[in-house]
C-alpha cells in the first residue's frame, strides 16, 4: 500500500478555456469568450472549498490565458518547465491544470512524454462557461483537487465529468455534452463521487527519464508536423505542398488498420524520400493499428493521429520515440 504524501501544498495552474470563460447571457453556452477569468477567480466558484482541501494549502498561478484551440507550443513549454519547478519542491504534493477541452488530450500526452514520473498532475476543464446558469467548470475542479490530494494518484490524469482518465487514453468524443471524453477501450481509471475517487485502474508508474526542463527548445519553432487524411478519392497534393511548405513529419491518418490510398502513399514515400520523417496512424477513434507486412511507412508509437503527432514532434527533438 501506498504511503501518505507529506507534502502540503497542491500548485494550481491557469491556461485560460471555457473553464474560465464568459458570456454576455447566462443561457448562452455557445456564444461565450474563453479564457476571460484568471485561475485564482475559479477556486473562489468552489463552495466550501477550504474545507473541501483541508490540510493543503492552494498556490495559484496563471501561466497562459487561450482559448485552448489556440494552444501552441510556447505555451506547452512554459507549462512544462513551471509543472517541473512545482514539482521538484518538497512542500508540493500535486499540480493541478486548468485548460480548456479542445486540446486538453494533446497537453495531457505532452505532459506525460516529458516531465518524470512521481507526483500526479491532474488537467480538468469545463464544457460550459463560467458564466452559465448551471457552469461544469466549478465541479470539475473540485474534482481534480480530489484526485490530486488522493495518495494513488500518479502520472499525468484528465478529469471532466467525474471521470478520470489516463494521459495516453482520453479523447474528446463529443462537441457539446458536459461528459466528452472517453477513455476508448482502455476504460477510464476511475470516478469521483462526493469528492472521494473510486479507482478502477491505477495510473501507471512509468519509468521515464528524468527531464531537466533545458532539452525543450526555449526560442524559436519547433519542427513543423503536420497531419494528412486518408478519405475516398484522397490525392498527394497536401503532402506534396507541406514538404514544398518545409514541414519535418507527417503523420497519415489511414483508414482502417492505417490504410492509404496509392496516390497519397505515394506521395507520402516521396516525401519520405525528401527527408520528412513520415509515420502512420489511423483516423478510427478505438482500438490501435496492428503490424501486418513490411511497410515502408512505419506504425506511429501511440494511437491516434493528434498524440502520433506530438510523440513524432519530441522524437525530432530526441526526447521521445516516434
Amino acid at each position: 500500500m501506498l504511503e501518505p504524501h507529506s507534502s502540503k501544498k497542491i500548485v494550481i495552474l491557469g491556461t485560460g478555456g471555457t473553464i474560465a470563460g464568459l458570456s454576455a447571457l447566462r443561457n448562452d453556452n455557445i456564444a461565450y469568450q474563453a479564457a476571460q477569468l484568471g485561475v485564482a477567480a475559479l477556486t473562489a466558484q468552489i463552495p466550501d472549498l477550504a474545507a473541501h482541501v483541508a490540510g493543503f494549502e492552494l498556490v495559484c498561478e496563471q501561466v497562459a490565458q487561450v482559448d485552448s484551440k489556440d494552444m501552441d507550443t510556447q505555451v506547452w513549454l512554459a507549462l512544462a518547465q513551471r509543472t517541473l519547478q512545482a514539482l521538484a519542491q518538497p512542500d508540493v504534493q500535486s499540480v493541478v491544470i486548468t485548460h480548456g477541452t479542445d486540446t486538453i488530450e494533446e497537453t495531457a500526452f505532452f505532459l506525460q512524454s516529458v516531465l518524470p514520473a512521481g507526483k500526479p498532475v491532474v488537467l480538468t476543464c469545463a464544457m460550459r462557461p463560467a458564466s452559465a446558469l448551471s457552469p461544469d467548470g466549478p465541479a470539475n475542479l473540485r474534482d481534480a483537487l480530489s484526485v490530486a490530494m488522493d495518495v494513488h494518484a500518479v502520472g499525468v490524469l484528465v478529469v471532466c465529468a467525474g471521470v478520470v482518465h489516463a494521459a495516453e487514453h482520453v479523447q474528446k468524443v463529443h462537441p457539446y455534452r458536459l461528459d466528452a471524453f472517453s477513455s476508448g477501450e482502455a476504460g477510464p481509471l476511475g470516478w469521483v463521487e462526493e469528492a472521494r475517487v473510486r479507482w478502477v485502474g491505477l495510473p501507471l508508474r512509468r519509468v521515464l527519464p528524468a527531464w531537466d526542463g533545458k532539452s525543450l527548445p526555449a526560442s524559436g519553432p519547433w519542427p513543423q508536423v503536420e497531419i494528412v487524411m486518408n478519405h475516398a478519392g484522397a490525392t498527394g497534393a497536401v503532402v506534396q505542398a507541406l514538404v514544398q511548405a518545409g514541414v519535418k513529419g507527417l503523420v497519415a491518418a489511414g483508414t482502417g488498420n492505417g490504410s492509404l490510398s496509392a496516390p497519397l502513399a505515394q506521395a507520402l514515400l516521396q516525401a519520405k524520400a525528401a527527408g520528412v520523417s513520415v509515420v502512420r496512424s489511423t483516423r478510427c477513434p478505438l482500438g490501435q493499428l496492428i503490424a501486418g507486412a513490411e511497410s515502408a511507412i512505419p506504425l506511429a508509437s501511440v494511437a491516434g493521429p493528434v498524440k502520433a503527432r506530438v510523440a513524432l514532434q519530441l522524437a525530432l527533438m530526441g526526447l521521445a520515440p516516434a
